[in-house]
């Protein structure tokens, strides 16, 4: 099977290397021509950390940032990190860059054809195939995903409506060095006039995310870091001696997301899929979780045991995940833009009251991390450590499912699964969701169900 990707961002590249891990045939073209240098995105969440751990990738990932465990949200309000039932009970700062460069050192080492510089142009599709159209000539393929970002050419080519609105509007950001760091690690707060983010990077560089309501400038509008230090001081008291500015942008941010995930032979993930507010670091989280989902579904097509409907339940699966990201991330937004000085000490005397109760505690970490995030029929498997001394997240780096509780991997299923015993019959699907459980007995049904015939 052929397959192809357009963009090399954090979710084609997750995808390229799961693909091609699995020895399917995968090109990445990438309109960008030189390796990417972006910090737009970075923050990496509990549950992206577990899919990383499930490649090998996470400790390398971590050494490059800083981890969070507790969040402050505006005056009052807290989220502890650290009731997360995870190994990663934590938020890494790290800049985009080293997403990227990781993952694609993973998919281009496992035998991805990264292609830069090339102009993807449109997309036709038939019963038998897919050709995508570049300003040099066609690739024929069997797939195709769009993860080529919130203007996407794939999602324009097939004609897919990306319907919403823009909730946010002149929204800058910058990367700077600081003076007087904030004595939170991470500092959060909204004003009348607007509100301010600082997260250190770890490496003496801060990010600062800041918006002004008095100022609705367009995104190609000079920035200068004066503008920056303003906004700032209203909404957190102080610019932090902020100085040195290595990089600064202005974006607009949208609410959107498409209708259908799939579409025929194509697929839309990432950004080119849906859309947020940036309020809770979610956007390139989520766009890696759609990419575990999809990668092990197109591998088992590729392989020819996908039981019937399995690549359906990418959207199935993935496009209400990505409606869950929308309402969480804009709720928050809109707590941040509120105006009166009345409603804002409410939001802060109910949110601090709120997140003192365990349960709303930990199903706000969890939403925000990921770790609570979960399908119908496909829970998050957490990790385990078997009897072996192996934990479940290290088998699922063979990128096949894992089968807890025989001793042995079950006759014709070695191409599918590995094995490992357990004091419960468990299947985990590659993306550590687990398939089934039950018993010894219903397990050849099971299998078959969720593996196919064996050979």
């Amino acid at each position: 099977m052929r397959s192809v990707i357009v963009g090399a961002g954090p979710t084609g590249l997750l995808l390229a290397g799961d693909l091609a891990a699995a020895g399917v045939d995968v090109t990445v073209l990438e309109r960008r021509g030189a390796e990417s240098n972006l910090t737009r995105a970075f923050g990496v969440h509990a549950r992206t950390l577990e899919q990383l751990d499930a490649r090998g990738l996470a400790e390398e990932l971590i050494a490059t940032g800083t981890a969070i465990r507790r969040l402050r949200l505006f005056e009052r309000v807290r989220v502890d990190l650290g009731v997360l039932p995870s190994r990663f009970a934590f938020l890494l700062i790290t800049p985009q860059y080293h997403v990227e460069r990781i993952l694609e050192e993973r998919a281009v080492g496992a035998g991805a054809r990264l292609l830069r510089g090339v102009e993807v142009t449109g997309v036709r599709q038939d019963d038998n195939g897919v050709e995508v159209v570049t300003g040099d000539g066609t690739f024929a393929a069997d797939y195709v995903v769009g993860a080529d970002g919130v203007r996407s050419v794939v999602r324009s080519a097939l004609g897919v409506p990306f319907p919403g609105w823009a909730v946010l509007r002149s929204i800058m950001l910058a990367d700077v060095r600081l003076t007087d760091a904030p004595e939170d690690t991470l500092a959060v707060n909204a004003g009348a006039e607007g509100f301010a983010f600082v997260a250190p990077f770890g490496d003496g560089w801060h990010r600062i995310f800041a918006w002004d309501r008095r100022a609705d400038r367009p995104d190609d509008a000079p920035l200068t870091l004066d503008e920056v230090r303003e906004v700032t001081r209203l909404a957190l008291g102080t610019d932090f001696g902020m100085h040195d500015a290595r990089w600064m942008s202005r974006f607009h941010s949208d609410e959107r997301q498409v209708p259908r995930y799939r579409v025929g032979r194509a697929f839309l993930a990432g950004d080119a899929a849906h859309v947020h507010s940036p309020a809770g670091g979610q956007g390139m989280n989520t766009g890696l979780q759609d990419a575990a989902n999809l990668g092990w579904k197109l591998a088992a097509t590729a392989a020819g045991w996908a039981p019937a409907g399995l690549l359906d339940s990418y959207h199935d699966e993935r496009h209400p995940v990505g409606a869950l990201v929308l309402r969480s991330s804009g709720g928050l937004i809109r707590l941040a833009m509120l105006q009166s000085r009345a409603a804002r000490a409410g939001r802060d005397l109910l949110g601090g009251a709120l997140l003192h109760v365990p349960t709303v505690m930990r199903r706000a970490a969890g939403t925000v991390s990921g770790i609570g995030i979960g399908y119908p029929h496909a829970p998050r498997q957490a990790d385990v450590t078997v009897p072996t001394g192996q934990r479940l997240y290290e088998l699922l780096r063979s990128g096949r499912h894992v089968l807890l509780g025989p001793p042995a991997v079950p006759a014709g299923y070695a191409d599918r699964l590995v094995a490992a015993p357990h004091d419960r019959w468990v299947l985990v699907r590659p993306d550590g969701h687990t398939a089934w459980t039950g018993t010894e007995r219903d397990a050849p049904v099971a299998l078959r169900r969720h593996l196919g015939e064996p050979r």
